[in-house]
């Protein structure tokens, strides 16, 4: 399964330049598209005794026609509501000619218990909130519990942000064509388009190659070629070296976990950095790990120099103030090395790192576009975003990917706007939105892994979007595998089998 997305415009072009390349023309696409969805009708509710067919005046309502006219065709008793007529000469035009089933408006639509809707109404296209007869619709569908086969996208939901305008239906299955969109990943529209099924109707790879997308459905096919499998010569300083820094005596929890997440990802060696007074609290509970006192920014670039650590994690229970600020700044100047031997290649700031900068972003921003900078790589959740970047917090009109992009070129990083739908984005405009997360992976401490992960990664020498988005993949599917009861503690360990899977599937490739 591919895994690029497209917008709304990007998915007309995608028909546009299929239609002008032939053989197929528009009405071939769209009995392609009406033929994929009513297969999936047909095969799962075989024994419908109605199916209701909700039809627009456009495309997707042409999609609705061609439904319509395959199950009437098949012997299943199928009734169509049209919220308007097509425009005259146009291909849905033409699906309703060769529909021999009388319309009738959906002002009047009702459907009794048992029976099955299919809603074509507008598809991934609607920029309006539902209203009127539509929303009325949604609501006979909603009360009486009617399964919802949806064409392209459950009517009322956004396909390029995933907002829900006004009302929408919740399918039960979602047929979409040719590739996925954005709102059918994106929070509220994910919900309601419950079993997506992407149907081929003919729109090759080379077209959608030459519409360059730059959004991806976070998955391993989209970084796993670059995936970090040791050598047969490697030893651990090859492998990358993690530098965690350590909070106080009474925040030292988060650290370790991020380190050992680094471990377990594939880093070399992970050193914990840890203020004095906290060394004794570390000490006695790191083994693998190892452990030095770093106090100051002297401290840190001693560490650089003598250990040459590839990359690094700073905000885990670290603390808000000046000393993160002034560590962090540090940090974005240590890719500035007086020799190659000793530069640092990525960052990780997370929680801490993120809020301590919401006084000063500005001093953040122009370090990290630094041309020497590490790669830096953020992972706020809401209230850490919204700090970090109030006015494209703050912005309704933007989907979570559009403000993700606006974040990632402003501080020149990769960010990692975390939630049931995370969204990692590049500053070079590149964007995955992830779908396998779990509600088991809303506990405290699971973000501290993700972190680790990511550096862990990095050290490894993964670029740092491809890095990021392989460890919000890699932690979610964790979290899903283990399910019930999982705390972060159990996180480290639970990556192990993920982790052995896509060493080999990376071998294989």
């Amino acid at each position: 399964m591919s895994n690029e997305l497209l917008i709304s415009a990007e998915m007309a072009e995608a028909d546009r330049l299929t239609i002008a390349a032939g053989p197929v023309d528009g009405i071939g696409l769209m009995r392609r598209a009406g033929e994929a969805v009513a297969a999936e009708v047909l095969r799962r509710y075989p024994s419908a005794t109605h199916v209701h067919v909700l039809c627009g005046p456009g495309n997707n309502g042409g999609d609705g026609y061609v439904v319509a006219r395959i199950l009437s065709g098949s012997d299943v008793a199928t009734t169509i509501w049209a919220s308007g007529a097509p425009r005259p000469q146009s291909d849905a035009a033409l699906a309703a000619a060769e529909c021999l089933v009388t319309p009738r408006p959906l002002s009047g639509f009702e459907a009794e218990p048992g029976s099955i809707v299919v809603d074509a109404l507008y598809g991934a296209g609607l920029s309006k909130p539902l209203s009127g007869d539509a929303a009325r619709a949604v609501d006979i569908a909603t009360d009486r519990r009617l399964p919802v086969v949806a064409v392209d996208l459950p009517s009322g939901v956004s396909g390029d942000s995933g907002k829900v305008l006004g009302k929408a239906f919740t399918a039960d299955v979602t047929v979409t064509f040719a590739r996925k969109k954005p709102g059918h990943l994106l929070l509220p529209g994910r919900e309601r388009c419950d079993e997506i099924v992407l149907a081929d109707i003919g729109i090759g790879d080379d077209i959608i190659a030459r519409l360059q997308p730059r959004a991806f459905e976070n998955r391993p096919a989209l970084w796993l070629r670059g995936f970090p499998v040791p050598a047969v010569d490697a030893h651990k300083y090859k492998r990358g070296h993690v530098g965690v820094f350590s909070g106080g005596p009474s925040a030292t929890g988060a650290a370790r976990l991020s380190a050992l997440a680094a471990a377990r990802s594939g880093a070399g060696a992970v050193t914990v950095l840890s203020p004095g007074n906290a060394m004794q609290v570390n000490a006695a509970h790191l083994t693998s790990i190892m452990l030095r006192k770093t106090d100051g920014v002297a401290d840190i670039r001693e560490f650089v120099g003598e250990r040459r650590p590839s990359a690094f994690v700073l905000g885990p229970g670290f603390g808000v103030g000046e000393k993160t600020r002034t560590f962090g700044l540090a940090l974005l100047a240590s890719g500035q090395p007086q020799n190659a031997s000793s530069q640092v290649d990525g960052l990780v700031f997370d929680a801490d790192a993120i809020t301590a900068f919401r006084e000063a972003p500005d001093a953040l921003f122009e370090a990290a576009h630094s041309s020497n900078a590490p790669a830096l790589v953020m992972t706020p959740h809401d209230g850490e975003f919204a700090r970090l970047f109030p006015d494209i917090a703050s912005d309704d009109a933007s989907s979570k990917l559009d403000k993700a992009r606006a974040a990632s070129e402003r501080a020149n990083a990769v960010i990692v706007y975390k939630g049931a739908d995370t969204v990692i984005a590049a500053p070079d405009g590149r964007a995955a939105i992830n779908a396998n997360g779990a509600p088991w992976l809303a506990t405290a401490g699971s973000g501290d892994v993700l972190s680790g992960i990511a550096a862990g990664l990095l050290a490894q020498a993964m670029p740092a979007f491809e890095a990021a988005c392989a460890a919000v993949w890699i932690h979610a599917e964790a979290g899903r595998r283990f399910g019930p009861g999982l705390i972060a503690e159990d996180l480290p360990l639970a990556l192990v089998p993920v982790l052995r899977e896509l060493v080999e599937a990376s071998k294989a490739t």
